[in-house]
């Protein structure tokens, strides 16, 4: 695999050199034969020849794209136009405008390509992530495999300089290691025994035995380097609008300038060759190469430059979209906060039982659980003494667990868990998220768990309130836990208890106030976040510590869960989509001017050669400014 990988960049590496050297030679020796022709005085038959030689090693990729798309049916394109245009203007002598039109064609074309490959650099940089090998530890022997061929629950060794080549627990060493291509943090991180550690990341010093929890199909590696490669799947309304344009455009200017070669001489009664001229200046100047190259280029290079900061957008479309932020919608656990709860209090009632025979209960019922909540329970306790009564078990979403227990019927959970089995539960005035423990029908006790801010949250809210986007919190958690988060940010929309479902309905509530140029956000990590961040106009999820099932379902990740990110990249999408509007604009007004003066026998051949390839040389410097 390593091999593999390597030839396959390094020959993709050549290839581009290739077509970069190719591509200027195809400028640079039509240039030096038309200068050798003004120089010197040669024969009118062998200049024409001169002329014929550097139009073909100009243009031969124009003219053998537009008979290709010809044989296909597709007549109507910039290859077409300029073909056309060209050829007329040998018909009628005008050797060195046919040629200059194809060199300067030709030089617009390569400046471009190597700003869609600058613009890929930042990219194309997350492709070095890739892990090309792994060290198992098999019979204490450290064995090199291809990252595909190891399993879960492997144990995996990275040493200084290796990449990390799966998903896994730390459990042995401890080392700083890079994760500036994941997330864009410059600062090492430093991981040590029972620290998750995220395939993709560089070990900079130091050791590591890890544990695989992932295959590498769905390791954080692979689903970045599969998101950056569909990442420009998804067009823009933008880029939807310049791709009909085209399709309606091009055939009406062909059209038109076969009526302006036609009837003004049959009018008129003028010179057929003048006119035919001025429709050949009409064709090049119509050409629509700076709407079709530059708009698709200002979103490319937008992605680009957001991922370089750890932000993957899996489209461009997505980008037009965060343009229109109005609202930005949050979930509370993982997201606005750590998600690692504290236990804070455990309350047993009228000492029905002792606090360890309670926590014992409920320790048992949670293991079944992978809830944030239950997890923080058992993590506090560090309870690991299972036992086998426990049986038909059931989870109900929102709400917590049903099962038996020693021929009991156990409930863990929420207060309206307790509620909706007609449980009486006494008043209970704490803030935090409180788990109830209830055996048969009677409730037992609670326990308090309370959550902290994650460090970027104040900041982000901050950051959304300059850019006048309106912020909610949707949450599960009580009433109190939840008002306490919100009054620290500043938050006053926010909406408690809710199940997944319940979180749909007020996203939808909340995007009936929005008008259809206004979009909402939804930012979340957890499972039962999917439907909503689906819902949403789009979604954000956490690409360190988010789920799987959250991160395939959202539209944006943030790699390295740094919620000031997300004002961020709305205000680069509105900048984005400011250069691609300058874009538009400009290449439709000076064509539109520049068609007028032709028709009226106030343009040359080289005022067309500017107004098509100088605008789009123009439009392609403009949109190259997305990547800062």
């Amino acid at each position: 695999m390593c091999s593999h990988s390597n030839s396959h960049s390094h020959s993709h590496s050549c290839q581009n050199s290739e077509e970069n050297s190719f591509s200027w030679i195809s400028v640079i020796c039509p240039i030096l034969i038309l200068i050798s022709v003004f120089l010197f005085n040669l024969p009118h038959n062998f200049s024409v020849a001169l002329y014929i030689l550097a139009y073909i090693w100009a243009g031969h990729d124009v003219l053998l794209t537009a008979i290709k798309n010809i044989l296909k049916g597709d007549f109507f394109d910039e290859n077409f136009l300029m073909s056309i245009a060209t050829i007329g203007a040998i018909l009628i002598k005008e050797y060195p405008e046919a040629v200059m039109v194809m060199i300067l064609y030709k030089i617009g074309e390569t400046l471009q390509d190597r700003a869609v490959d600058k613009s890929k650099n930042s990219i194309s940089k997350l492709m070095d992530i890739n892990p090309q090998y792994a060290n198992v530890y098999i019979n204490d022997e450290l064995i090199k495999k291809n990252p595909d061929e190891v399993k879960i629950d492997d144990f995996v060794v990275v040493k200084t300089g290796e990449k990390i080549p799966l998903d896994g627990v730390v459990v042995e060493g401890e080392a700083y290691v890079d994760t500036s291509a994941l997330t864009g943090e410059s600062m090492p991180l430093f991981l040590k025994k029972d620290q998750k550690a995220l395939s993709g990341c560089i070990v900079k010093n130091g050791y590591l035995k890890m544990k695989v929890e992932k295959l590498y199909q769905d390791s954080t590696v692979s689903k970045i380097l599969e998101l950056v490669e569909h990442a420009n799947s998804k067009k823009s309304n933008s880029e939807k609008f310049i791709t009909k344009f085209a399709k309606i455009y091009t055939p009406v200017v062909v059209f038109l300038a076969l009526v302006l070669a036609v009837i003004p001489p049959i009018v008129l009664g003028s010179d057929f060759a003048v006119w035919i001229n001025k429709a050949l200046v009409f064709l090049v100047i119509s050409c629509p190469c700076a709407l079709v190259i530059s708009v698709p280029l200002t979103f490319f290079a937008g992605i680009g430059s957001v991922a370089k900061k750890g932000i993957l957008v899996k489209g461009s479309k997505y980008i037009e979209v965060l343009s229109k932020a109005k609202n930005v919608v949050f979930d509370k656990t993982g997201t606005l906060t750590k998600g690692n709860f504290g236990v804070e209090k455990v309350v047993v009632f009228d000492n029905l039982m002792s606090e360890d025979e309670f926590l014992d209960i409920v320790c048992q019922v949670e293991s079944y659980s992978n809830h944030p909540l239950a997890l923080s329970i058992l993590n506090t306790y560090d309870y690991k003494n299972l036992k086998s009564e426990i049986k038909n078990i059931n989870e109900i979403s929102g709400k917590g667990i049903k099962a038996n227990l020693a021929n009991q019927e156990v409930l863990v959970g929420n207060l309206d868990l307790l509620k909706s089995n007609n449980i009486y539960v006494p008043l209970v005035n704490e803030i935090g998220s409180i788990v109830y423990l209830a055996i048969n029908n009677k409730c037992i006790g609670y326990i308090v768990l309370t959550d902290t801010l994650k460090n970027t949250s104040k900041e982000c809210l901050q950051r959304l309130k300059k850019l006048n986007i309106e912020t909610f919190i949707l949450s599960g958690d009580s009433e109190k836990s939840v008002k306490k988060i919100a009054d620290e940010l500043g938050v006053e929309n926010y909406f408690s208890e809710l199940l997944p479902q319940d979180k749909v309905e007020k996203l939808e509530d909340i995007m009936k106030n929005q008008t259809k140029s206004q979009t909402t956000i939804f930012v979340g990590d957890g499972i039962n976040d999917a439907p909503v961040l689906k819902r949403a106009d789009i979604g954000f999820s956490m690409g360190a510590f988010g789920s799987d099932i959250a991160i395939e379902a959202s539209d944006v990740v943030i790699m390295d869960d740094n919620l000031a990110k997300i004002s961020e990249v709305i205000s680069a999408s509105k900048r984005i989509m400011k250069i691609a509007k300058q874009n538009i604009i400009f290449a439709i007004s000076v064509k539109v001017l520049f068609l007028v003066l032709s028709v009226f026998g106030l343009m040359t051949m080289w005022g067309a050669i500017f107004a098509d390839v100088g605008v789009t040389f123009l439009a392609v410097l403009n949109s190259l400014r997305a990547m800062r």
